[in-house]
This record gives structure tokens, C-alpha cells and sequence, in this order.
């Protein structure tokens, strides 16, 4: 399925893709499966020849994963094929059990797992996924490149993207001598896209406060240095294992905009500042530098182009949220162009995927900066960083934390008086044994009911195969009758008595489109 740099020729390629996805991260690489699970075609053209980067190994490429991310994974069959390294249990099963166990930190703030009230997240079962995981970058890209391959996609290394043009009916893409016709084409090209550049997207935001580094150095007096996460009067520094540093030097971003070569002289110069040693470093093995400039395009679409992941925001990495929030446009995004490409969206639809992501990226942004404000040096952030310190020890703060560290709070403002309607469908089991989201492995929509309504189930039929009907009751229901599910998971319309029909009607026609129904050209 992929083609080398060498290997590809210069003849131009004209065959139409449905989409072409700039990426094969781990965002270009899982919206490219969501599409071609629902029968789309897809391109992927990555500029990198060789998709392994010493920085994707351990501990470098190390991400945590939130709870929407596993759901996501779970939900397409894709989590068991992770071999997760270390695993931060659900706190329903580990609340309160041995000892005190750090499960996150916000600001270097860290939180515990007891300290934790899950009673306070009611739509999260025991049947519910981990809100929480660990698991290596290169492995979930090797994970989803092997099923975006075994559902079809073409994926192109070597090939970087120098120019596009679109029109009212597609879009042609240039890189070097060839040229990709698609209908549409998707920027997952991360923090430097050249489809955001060249679409003309705004990208709005904040300047930084700090370079950070990620290293892997030799140490000749290691003891020097505290482990873990210490914040001092010049900076952070952590070390999670022996020889591998993480350094935030408050320099205003200068040293990582200057573009300068990284040498162990200025790293041992930095670190010594920051953590106010005379610690030596022996050799340098990897460096790079990253900033927290929190940056956001105002809109993520520009006609037939439209952005996801680093292209669409860029923030610190501090809370590991970057990766989480990227492969959540995915899921989003993915069934709602599939379902305009194949004349299945109603109106507006597409549209949507900004109107509801763009704040869930605002709101990362802000969590970012926040985090940023109270570890900087001086007296007002240590005074910031003492009040959030004392709050996160109690059990409401620690709760609410790791409820927003782990997505667990992430909802869509949508349309209905039930107060799951935008939420994450809990995982229901059903009495003979199967759960919700094991239901969702074809990404369709789903009708759920559970009084075996014959009318829902008639309703259901009306939508063919965007919608599957299920029905049974669940050993724990929450006091739910029904629920209308999207393809992403998100609850669209509920009910807890007898459901009116005209509502759901109403819900169902926002998203899915009547079997037969002609619908306008997008």
C-alpha cells in the first residue's frame, strides 16, 4: 500500500480519491479509517520517507490517552490491539485500594487516584472503559496504519504537499512533479501545516512563555538532580528516567525560535540554570525544543479544505491533551464527510464538525495557557501555584481535575432537553452480554431501546444502514427508555419515559438522512 520516495515516477495520477488527507500521524491515519470504513476513498500523503523518529520511542513517544480516545479506539475494535506498557486503571476498580497512586497532574500538580469521587461522574458504568491509558506513539500509528491498509487506504511516504487548488468541485493537489486529484482534502500535516499556510487559514493565539526540551543525555553525576517534576525559581525540569530530561526555560520561547542548533554545551548551560546545579552532561544523544504558543485557526474549513489535529490547534504539551483532542476531531469529523461525499448529510451537517470542535479546542487551549500561568517564575505564579496546590488535595478539586485532564467532561452543546444529549453514551451492557461500544465496530448509527418499542424499531428501518436498531435491556439502564446514538458515539436524543416521537423524529433528521431521500449537492 505505500509508495517510497524512489519508487513513485512522474507521470501525474488520475484517479479521484474521495478524500486526500495531508498526515499519516496518528489524526491522518485514524480519520483516514473512520472514512474508509464508511466506503470512502482515501490518499494519504505523508512527507516523511521513513515513519520511525527516534523521538516516537520510549520515553519520547510515550502519550496518555483520554477517556474519549479510548473510547474511540474501543468503539472501532482498535483498543485491544494495543499492547498499552502501563495502564492507569479505572478509577472505579482501584479507588481506594493500596496505596496513594499519582494518576496525573495539572501544572506538575500531580493527583491521586484515592483522592478521586467517581460517584460524581454518573454516566460512567463499571462496564466503562479506562478513563486513562499509556501507550507508545509509534505503536498506535503501527496500529492504525495496519487497518487503514486493511480497509483500503493508499498511503504515499516521501511525499510532501507544495501546492493545491481547489474549485466548486474538487481539489487538485501538487507535490513536486504530481499531482492528486480528490474532492476534498484534509490538513492533519501537524503544527507547521503547509495546507493550513497555503489555504489561507487565520491561526489566532498567544506567543510563548518558555523553550522546553525533551533530551536523552548521558549524566556524569546524575544525583545532582532530584527525580521526578521539580519546579524551581528558573524553570521546571523532569526526569521520568535516568538520562531523559524535560526542561522548560521561561526564555519566552527565544532559544526554540531562534532555530539554533541544540549542542550539549547549551543544554548542560540550561539545565544548570534551571535547576541551579553544577551538574555535567557527558553526551548528547536526542534533543528537540517545543514552545507553549497556543494557537487555533478561526475556522476549519475554507471551502472543499478543512484542518484537524496540530493543524487546526497548537498548545503546550503539558497534560499530554494535543494528541487526545487531535484524534478527537478524527472521530468527529470522519462519518460527517463521509456522509456528505456519499449524499447521506443533511443539511448543515459538515458544518457542524466546526461548530462543535472549535470550542473543545478553545477550551484545551485555555487549559494549557492556565497551566503555563502558574509555573512561571516569581512570586504571583507561586502564590497561583500554592492556592491550585491546596485545592487539588481535596476531594472535589482532585476530582474535578482529573475529570478534565481525562475528558471525562467533554460534551457537545446540541439540541435536547435530556441531560445526556451531547455526552459520550455510557457503556451499557445488555443482559445477554454485549456492550454498547463493542456494537459500534462498523460506525453506523444506533437506535437503542430498551422497551422494545416496535415503533423505534420502524423508525430505525426508515434510515437503513446509517442506522442499526438495538434492543434488550441492560443490567444497569441509568433510568434511560431510549437513546439515539451518532457514528462518533454521541448521544443525539434520549429518553426516559415513553418517547416522544416527534422528537426523536427531529433529532434523527439533524443527523441521518430518510433511506431514498434526495439531497442537495454540499
Amino acid at each position: 500500500m505505500q509508495e517510497t520516495l524512489e519508487s513513485r515516477n512522474s507521470s501525474q495520477n488520475h484517479s479521484i480519491h474521495d478524500v486526500i488527507i495531508s498526515g499519516a500521524g496518528p489524526v491522518g491515519l485514524f480519520l483516514a479509517c473512520e472514512l474508509a470504513l464508511a466506503g470512502c476513498s482515501v490518499l494519504i500523503l505523508e512527507k516523511e520517507g521513513n515513519p520511525h523518529s527516534p523521538l516516537k520511542q520510549i520515553p519520547f513517544g510515550i502519550r496518555g490517552l483520554s477517556a474519549p480516545t479510548i473510547e474511540a479506539l474501543y468503539r472501532r475494535g482498535l483498543l485491544n490491539e494495543l499492547e498499552v506498557p502501563k495502564r492507569l486503571k479505572n478509577p472505579h476498580s482501584s479507588a481506594g485500594q493500596g496505596p496513594r497512586r499519582q494518576v496525573g497532574h495539572f501544572a506538575g500538580i500531580p493527583f491521586y487516584d484515592g483522592d478521586i469521587n467517581t460517584s460524581q461522574w454518573r454516566y460512567r458504568l463499571p462496564s466503562s472503559t479506562d478513563t486513562s491509558l499509556v501507550s507508545e506513539m509509534e505503536e498506535l500509528e503501527t496500529v492504525l496504519t495496519r487497518r487503514a491498509e486493511a480497509l483500503g487506504v493508499e498511503i504515499k511516504r516521501g511525499l510532501a504537499i507544495t501546492d493545491f487548488n481547489q474549485t466548486a468541485d474538487g481539489v487538485t493537489v501538487q507535490s513536486s512533479n504530481q499531482s492528486f486529484q480528490g474532492q476534498w482534502l484534509v490538513g492533519c500535516d501537524g503544527s507547521r501545516s503547509v495546507v493550513r499556510k497555503i489555504g489561507g487559514f487565520e491561526f489566532a493565539g498567544t506567543e510563548p512563555e518558555f523553550t522546553g526540551y525533551s533530551t536523552q543525555v548521558d549524566i556524569a553525576d546524575p544525583e545532582k538532580l532530584n527525580p521526578g517534576r521539580n519546579l524551581t525559581p528558573r524553570g521546571m525540569y523532569l526526569q521520568s528516567q535516568p538520562g531523559y530530561l524535560v526542561i522548560q526555560d521561561f526564555d519566552g520561547g527565544a532559544f526554540h525560535d531562534s532555530k539554533k542548533s541544540i549542542t550539549l554545551e547549551h543544554v548542560q548551560e540550561v539545565l544548570r540554570r534551571v535547576s541551579n546545579t553544577d551538574v555535567t552532561i557527558r553526551a548528547l544523544h536526542i534533543s528537540t525544543t517545543w514552545t507553549d504558543r497556543a494557537r487555533q485557526a478561526t475556522t476549519y474549513r475554507n471551502g472543499r479544505i478543512l484542518l484537524a489535529g496540530d493543524a487546526a490547534h497548537i498548545h503546550s504539551p503539558l497534560g499530554g491533551q494535543g494528541l487526545n483532542l487531535g484524534l478527537g476531531d478524527a472521530m468527529n469529523l470522519g462519518w460527517k464527510l463521509a456522509a456528505t461525499i456519499q449524499k447521506k448529510a443533511p443539511e448543515g451537517l459538515l458544518d457542524s464538525y466546526v461548530a462543535e470542535r472549535h470550542p473543545i479546542g478553545a477550551q484545551v487551549l485555555d487549559w494549557s495557557r492556565a497551566q503555563v500561568a502558574i509555573m512561571k517564575p516569581g512570586p504571583q505564579a507561586r502564590a497561583l501555584n500554592a492556592i491550585v496546590r491546596d485545592l487539588m488535595n481535596t476531594r472535589d478539586g482532585a476530582t474535578y481535575i482529573a475529570g478534565r485532564v481525562w475528558g471525562v467532561f467533554t460534551h457537545y452543546n446540541l439540541d435536547g432537553d435530556h441531560p445526556l444529549v451531547g455526552h459520550s453514551v455510557p457503556n451499557f451492557e445488555l443482559e445477554d452480554g454485549a456492550r454498547i461500544g463493542e456494537l459500534m465496530h462498523d460506525g453506523q448509527g444506533m437506535l437503542l431501546d430498551f422497551d422494545l418499542n416496535s415503533s423505534l424499531k420502524t423508525l430505525a428501518n426508515e434510515y437503513g444502514d446509517q442506522m442499526r436498531y438495538v434492543s434488550g435491556r441492560a443490567k444497569e439502564q441509568l433510568g434511560l427508555s431510549a437513546a439515539l446514538i451518532r457514528p462518533d458515539g454521541i448521544i443525539a436524543w434520549a429518553s426516559d419515559n415513553a418517547p416522544d416521537y416527534s422528537e426523536l423524529q427531529k433529532a434523527a433528521a439533524r443527523w441521518f438522512v430518510i433511506q431514498g431521500s434526495t439531497i442537495r449537492k454540499s
